[in-house]
């Protein structure tokens, strides 16, 4: 049969049945909707402040905000890094450039103050300190950056750092971000789309849908910025994109397999469709709301970054399952059998799926359960032992792939100068107790100078220099000792302390968090399949796979990419994703299973749960790996960490744990899999 006749069938009498109209009122119903969001939402609270991602209780928290309550605090500092090339002395007539640099820099000044350059002791490196004003500062880097280059002699160079620098060099690591991210998700999607149903338009469907989600996903979080009073970051909003793509995918890989089989069953692919809904929609909607209450418990998180991933996220793949079990069914109705060309599915023709490949891998998992449990288990083992030794927690310089010029000029500062010179600690203390607190910090251990800042009638402000290197150990032990030696009085915030107090929430987090996690996804489980042994069985798989994907993600990201550890909240979203998502594709394989355990043992409901599933979760696993992979596009040491290890995570569920080790566990607990209820026939 041509192509044109497949469509003609589907098509034969239709436009006069109440499911066709229906069909296209849904799809333009959802067209108009989505133009309505992106016409009327605003622009998302955006945020990359440094205390962003530090609890609202913290000591260095609070010093960042009554910082902003002294004289000059709208005033930040653009430092100026000078050296000559090979490390070597400035000569005189370097210095003198410096100085006529300084003099041509006031003019960019906010303070009358005239700009004079500072010489480190062996003469290599001079600094030059530009005032700007805090809140327009980054906007201004660019153009100090140009007038320093057309103004130092051929063999001296210079670096523009400090708070605005690293603010302008972070917006531009995230500028066409969303739209590198976009196209570059896309074309993933489509070309594995492609290669899955090998038809030539039938990917253009789910493709479209999904990305039109992701849209209207993406406005929806900026109206929730505004409306709920928070900030998002480029983060946030690159995650979310993921998210709403791989789990939309997902669902509509779901949704379609079903289709297809219903399609083979029943003439009318209205029909068709409304079964293969109802079949797929449980298991999509337990699986979305997983996933969506995983991530809302980051609402209890310290962390401001967090919780909004959380809201953000969670709102992401709300839209997405409206998508996919709304929209997408409507739009798939509208076109014929043709649409599945050249494999086009016939009434009566039998499912390829119960004699394929997945038939054969089931029926030999369930007949040798114990070698290939013993060998999943082995597998997964090898790979948690490569996260032997590893660490967490990254410096502000060591978050960047590609090391921008306000990290290189830190680098040049702390080679000449005291480790914290350019970034000094700061403390706050009543004035009255100032001088006290000044005296008493002088004594500690690892404090290299203090000298007074501004002041108010409420707060005095002192800066601190340390001897050691921002992100070390002996900082982070020298901020300690100095909160130990000040009174209740004295509030001790800066680089240093931001670092301390974010590892102290990263920890709180995780602690709450995971039991969180673990509890709803078992809670769920449990009122789906109505088993407790089946719900704890699946949820260890999945805890196993956390593990043994962050192994194997730390032996990668050690012996190929260098990173010295792993940023603070990796753990914690690759946690949450890795469960959340992972409990997908198990719960889309157990409820097929109990589906056919209505007339088979668990050997064999778990062997043709697999053989019909098998494929259709392969390539939404494939998907989603490749999905969250492109995260590496962007350049932050954080998204390839987590894009990495949720990659390899989604890959061992899909292809070792669901595949192998779940039906290889069902088969060896036999018919107690369901326990306390009786099989499918309850």
């Amino acid at each position: 049969m041509s192509i044109v006749e497949s469509f003609d069938d589907g098509n034969k009498d239709l436009t006069r049945r109440p499911g066709r109209r229906a069909a296209i009122l849904v799809t333009l119903l959802f067209v108009l909707l989505s133009g309505a969001v992106f016409a009327l939402a605003p622009e998302a609270r955006e945020s990359n402040a440094p205390t962003a991602g530090l609890p609202d209780s913290a000591d260095s928290t609070t010093v960042a905000r009554l910082q902003q309550t002294l004289p000059s605090s709208d005033v930040s500092p653009a430092i100026v890094v000078v050296d000559r090339d090979g490390g070597k002395a400035l000569t005189g007539e370097d210095k003198k450039a410096v100085e006529e640099l300084a003099a041509t820099l006031g003019s960019a000044s906010v303070t009358d103050d005239e700009l004079r350059p500072v010489f480190s002791e062996d003469g290599t490196v001079a600094l030059v300190a530009v005032p700007l004003k805090a809140s327009t500062g980054a906007d201004k880097v660019e153009a100090l950056r140009s007038t320093v280059e057309k103004s130092l002699p051929d063999g001296v160079t210079a670096e523009v750092t400090g708070g605005p620098a690293f603010e302008a060099d972070l917006q531009d690591v995230f500028a066409g971000a969303d739209v590198r991210l976009l196209i570059s998700t896309a074309l993933v999607v489509a070309l594995l789309l492609l290669v899955t149903y090998r038809s030539p338009w039938l990917w253009l469907v789910p493709l479209i849908v999904v990305a039109l989600g992701d849209r209207v996903a993406a406005l929806a979080v900026a109206t929730a910025t505004q409306v709920f009073d928070y900030d998002v970051d480029g983060s946030t909003t690159g995650i979310t994109s993921v998210l709403v793509f791989g789990a939309g995918t997902n669902y509509a890989l779901l949704l379609i397999a079903r289709y297809r089989e219903e399609l083979r069953r029943h003439e009318d692919r209205f029909v068709a469709m409304r079964a293969a809904w109802r079949q797929a929609a449980p298991a999509i909607l337990a699986s979305s709301g997983t996933v969506a209450l995983a991530l809302l418990t980051l609402s209890f998180a310290d962390t401001p970054t967090n919780r909004a991933l959380g809201w953000s996220a969670a709102i992401g793949i709300a839209v997405a399952v409206i998508f996919g079990l709304i929209a997408l069914p409507a739009a798939m109705v509208l076109f014929g059998r043709g649409l599945f060309w050249p494999f086009v599915p016939r009434l009566g023709q039998k499912d390829p799926a119960r004699s394929g490949v997945w038939a054969r891998v089931g029926a030999t998992v369930v007949r040798r359960p114990r070698a290939f449990t013993a060998g999943s288990l082995a597998l997964l083992a090898l790979l948690a032992v490569g996260g032997s030794g590893l660490q967490v927690g990254l410096t502000q310089n060591e978050r960047f792939r590609e090391t921008p010029e306000s990290v290189l000029g830190q680098e040049t500062l702390a080679q000449a100068f005291p480790a914290g010179f350019a970034e000094p600690t700061v403390v706050l203390a009543k004035p009255d107790r100032a001088k006290d607190v000044l005296a008493d910090l002088k004594d500690v251990d690892g404090v290299s100078t203090v000298r007074p800042g501004p002041a108010s009638d409420e707060w005095a402000e002192l800066d601190v220099v340390l001897d050691s290197d921002r992100g070390s150990d002996r900082a982070a032990d020298t901020i300690d000792r100095m909160r130990a030696a000040v009174d209740d009085g004295a509030l001790v915030g800066g680089g240093d302390a931001q670092d301390l107090d974010a590892r102290a929430a990263a920890s709180h987090d995780r602690l709450l968090i995971f039991p969180l996690v673990l509890v709803i996804v078992l809670v769920i489980l449990v009122a789906l399949l109505r088993s407790i042994v089946a719900a704890v069985v699946l949820v260890l798989t999945v805890v196993a796979t956390y593990v043994a994907a962050m192994g194997a993600g730390w032996f990668v990201f050690t012996h190929f990419f260098d990173f010295p550890a792993l940023d603070l909240p990796v753990p914690l979203f690759a946690f949450i994703f890795l469960v959340a998502l992972g409990v997908d594709y198990n719960i889309f394989l157990a409820t097929r299973a109990r589906e056919e355990a209505a007339d088979k043992p668990i050997a064999g409901a778990m062997s043709t749960a697999l053989a019909v599933t098998g494929g259709v979760i392969t390539s939404a696993g494939v998907v989603l790996a490749a999905v969250f992979a492109v995260l590496g596009v962007l350049p932050l040491v954080t998204l390839t960490q987590i894009g990495v290890i949720v990659g390899i995570g989604v890959l061992l569920d899909t292809l070792v744990v669901r595949s192998l080790l779940v039906p290889a566990l069902a088969t060896l607990v036999g018919e107690r899999f369901w326990w306390p209820s009786h099989s499918g026939r309850d």
